[in-house]
């Protein structure tokens, strides 16, 4: 289990660096904290997200970061209709085994100021949120047991799946449609949550909000496939390295099948608030 609780990736007011940081107040929801320009302060953290030590060290946040950097996401594992009442607003029935696609480490951005970028590709209209419950693997692992599966688990974040859906409906393939560059704000919550804060992942309530309107609202006891089944299922004859970041799965509430849908638009503000972890917050922009 990590030394830090809370971890944050940030640049510092003090040096303009990059740092590691876990919150001096957790029970501040630091994604709202920063967009509102109120002051968030950090114990330093030395190492890596894997093994860093909290100091006695305060710094104080200029801006957020993702608390995974692509360099160390190695790979990101996606789940499709894995939440019953999305399968049922889709009219689909529920799906025996995971449905996997992945996403480019490209597509990985962080929390406000980043913001999700819509290429001219996918400014048809159909660019859509999706809220999810986000994890990151903690140590490496292959044909992992449903009961050691969450001993795997470094810390949980929100997410969001940002999909271009006239793209994605043209394949039976999704990973180009939802890997698009900067489409993947896992902005991560904004903070990294170890396990010690939540210990079972299946009790928490997730919602996505689109210009102040909350568009989805959901429960992760919900998922078809929980996360224990997700990591031992994922891991048969695999390899799970350390930084593989998963989302898994999002509730009903996606903007395609709103009436009228909702679109993201150019400038909109959208949030994906995860029970227990925070409000991962990004701007829309059409390059």
């Amino acid at each position: 289990m990590p030394a830090w609780t809370h971890l944050i990736r940030f640049v510092a007011q003090e040096d303009n660096q990059a740092h590691l940081g876990q919150l001096v107040d957790t029970s501040r929801d630091v994604g709202l904290d920063t967009v509102d320009d109120k002051p968030v302060k950090a114990y330093q953290i030395v190492g890596t997200i894997f093994d860093g030590e909290v100091t006695k060290n305060i710094l104080t946040v200029k801006y957020l970061l993702s608390p995974v950097e692509r360099e160390t996401c190695n790979y990101i594992r996606c789940l499709g209709l894995n939440y019953k009442d999305h399968a049922e607003e889709a009219s689909l029935a529920l799906p025996k085994a995971p449905i996997l696609f992945t996403k480019p480490r490209s597509a990985l951005i962080g929390p406000y100021p980043a913001a999700v970028n819509i290429p001219k590709c996918a400014q048809d209209g159909t660019s859509d949120y999706e809220a999810e419950l986000c994890l990151v693997i903690g140590k490496t692992g292959r044909d992992i047991s449903e009961e050691d599966a969450l001993h795997y688990v470094l810390g949980y974040t929100a997410s969001n799946d940002v999909s271009a859906r006239n793209l994605q409906f043209a394949t039976s393939q999704w990973s180009f449609s939802k890997g698009l560059d900067s489409s993947c704000p896992i902005g991560i919550g904004p903070v990294l949550v170890s396990t010690s804060v939540i210990p079972d992942p299946q009790t928490l309530s997730i919602k996505a909000l689109y210009n102040s309107k909350t568009v989805q609202d959901g429960h992760t006891s919900d998922m078809i496939f929980n996360i224990r089944k997700q990591i031992s299922y994922l891991s048969q004859g695999t390899t799970l390295e350390a930084g593989t970041i998963f989302l898994t799965g999002t509730p009903a509430g996606i903007g395609f099948f709103h009436k009228p849908a909702v679109v993201l638009e150019d400038g909109g503000d959208i949030r994906v608030h995860i029970e227990k972890i925070g409000t991962l917050i990004n701007k829309v922009r059409y390059e």
